[in-house]
């Protein structure tokens, strides 16, 4: 898309702004599981071990590769860590602009919308996260359907499996959904306009995201079967507990909590109703859009539902109320009532979930501490220095956190022999530059890695202990509090450890033929 020299200053305005704002939230609090999970995982990438092969994953490669690019032009940092997230945050944004201007939205009101974008998508996190990552890129994988079928290019076409690519490699939900609804419009558009060229650009686009991603497996070397076992067949075993968590359909859980979001596309509602059963027909690309428009909005609500993590959809609120003052536009005489309405609908919510969900920190399970007890991140690591840490674990007396990792970095640190470090605390390895020969991205029991009642509990069992056989391992580190766990390893190790205790929260277990 051509940037006319009028919208420029907006752009560049956007940029710093979504860039900037994000790079102020992602200093302060702090989600321990969360928060330095990529920043780990970013790092070892960087020196050479690789998720499925070093390490159990279940999601994310495709920003741990993002975060090693980024640790490697920007230095290992937090700066350079917050850095990532802010970029994509932009990203979202100028495309949200970029894409409202190109369908006739005014400079003002394409503004408006994208402000509200960068305002409440990646700052309720800060850092990189996944539900954020496969969101934009799912999102941004949509924009390019949208301008595939109104601009009828083909390198649209091929860009749209990339996207998803990168995206399902962020996170396989909400992807697999998005896939679906993507293939599904794209079919009826090859069959109603019979665009071959099309279609096959869509197809080299298909082979060249599976091409890229077995070259990256090729020079990784990572085994296929790692990567089908723990990105494929374990996730989809815990499925359909997920989709139990979608029960029951009760009004207050479906609809009225998610209330806004449906308000933003009731003008897409209507008139796909309209043109779908009162014969009051409108362009059928804007049929298939406003279609798909208005099922990705229904798809991201069930895939909150099924989410174990604070709600981030929000962000979408601006997107549909934009679209629809698009259509609105389009398709009613008289707008000037529904166009108002999506303004302070917009307005309204960006205002509520920025205080609710942003400036609380509701995402990092702060919402209701006090952000005044946060102390300088420097009082653990000089460069954790200017952020404002606080966690859900002390947030009344973060120093006693304090004391509890600077002890687990002394007596890490003093341990000369290859260890695995087992934490939430996963900078603790970055900082002592050290490989911590964790088995597994983030410790989570269930989500992270199969229990003992799961069918691929074996798998990961023999996976863990031919970890810590290949590579020596004599000492697991231990330092709690963890989200997730209580006793980590514990169920696989049976008894063939002595624990050694150095304080309530940090111990040793010492191994003797695992």
């Amino acid at each position: 898309m051509k940037i006319k020299t009028d919208n420029l200053i907006a752009i560049i305005f956007l940029a710093l702004f979504s860039i900037l704002f994000n790079q102020f939230y992602g200093y302060i609090g702090i989600l321990p599981i969360d928060s330095f999970l990529i920043f780990n995982s970013g790092f070892d990438l960087l020196n050479g071990y690789y998720p499925f092969k070093d390490y159990w994953t279940i999601k994310e490669p495709f920003i741990d590769l993002i975060q090693a690019i980024f640790f490697k032009l920007f230095g290992v940092s937090w700066f350079s860590y917050v850095l990532h997230a802010s970029i994509f945050n932009c990203l979202v944004t100028i495309t949200t602009f970029l894409i409202f201007k190109k369908y006739q939205l005014s400079n003002n009101l394409s503004f408006f919308y994208s402000i509200c974008v960068a305002i409440l998508t990646y700052p309720t996190a800060g850092t990189p996260f996944s539900d954020h990552h496969t969101l934009i890129l799912c999102l941004l994988s949509f924009y390019t359907l949208i301008l595939a079928i109104n601009e009828k290019k083909n390198y649209f076409w091929f860009l749209i499996p990339v996207f998803l690519g990168c995206s399902f490699m962020s996170k396989q939900a909400p992807t697999v959904y998005i896939i679906l609804l993507i293939s599904i419009l794209s079919i009826i558009y090859f069959i109603k306009f019979k665009k071959i060229s099309n279609f096959y650009s869509a197809l080299i686009g298909f082979f060249f995201t599976i091409l890229i991603f077995l070259l990256l497996l090729y020079f990784a070397k990572i085994s296929f079967k790692d990567v089908f076992y723990q990105y494929y067949l374990y996730p989809k075993s815990l499925g359909g507990t997920r989709f139990e968590w979608l029960f029951p359909f009760e009004f207050q859980r479906i609809v009225w909590r998610y209330k806004l979001q449906y308000l933003s596309i009731g003008v897409l509602l209507y008139i796909f109703i309209k043109s779908s059963f009162l014969k009051k027909k409108i362009d059928f690309s804007d049929y298939l859009i406003i279609a798909g428009l208005i099922l990705f909005c229904l798809l991201t609500i069930m895939h909150q539902l099924m989410t174990i993590n604070a709600i981030f959809i929000y962000c979408l609120i601006p997107v549909f109320s934009g679209f629809s003052h698009i259509y609105a536009k389009k398709y009613f005489n008289k707008q000037k009532i529904i166009n108002n309405f999506l303004i302070i609908l917009t307005l309204c919510s960006t205002i509520y979930y920025y205080l609710s969900y942003v400036k609380n920190r509701t995402f990092m399970d702060l919402r209701g501490v006090n952000l005044e007890n946060a102390i300088d991140g420097r009082e653990i690591h000089p460069k954790l220095s200017k952020i404002k840490w606080l966690t859900m674990f002390y947030p009344d007396k973060p120093m006693e956190e304090v004391a509890n990792i600077k002890l687990a970095f002394k007596i890490i640190n003093e341990d000369s022999e290859k260890k695995m470090i087992i934490t939430d605390y996963q900078f603790i390895s970055v900082f002592l530059n050290q490989y911590d020969y964790a088995a597994t991205r983030f410790w989570y029991n269930f989500h992270g890695y199969p229990s003992k009642e799961n069918k691929y509990f074996n798998y990961w069992s023999k996976f863990v202990l031919n970890k810590i056989r290949t590579n020596n391992i004599k000492n697991i580190y231990v330092l709690l509090p963890m989200h997730g766990e209580t006793k980590p390893l514990e169920n696989i190790l049976n008894n063939c450890f002595k624990r050694l205790n150095y304080s309530d929260n940090f111990y040793k277990l010492i191994l003797n033929n695992c």
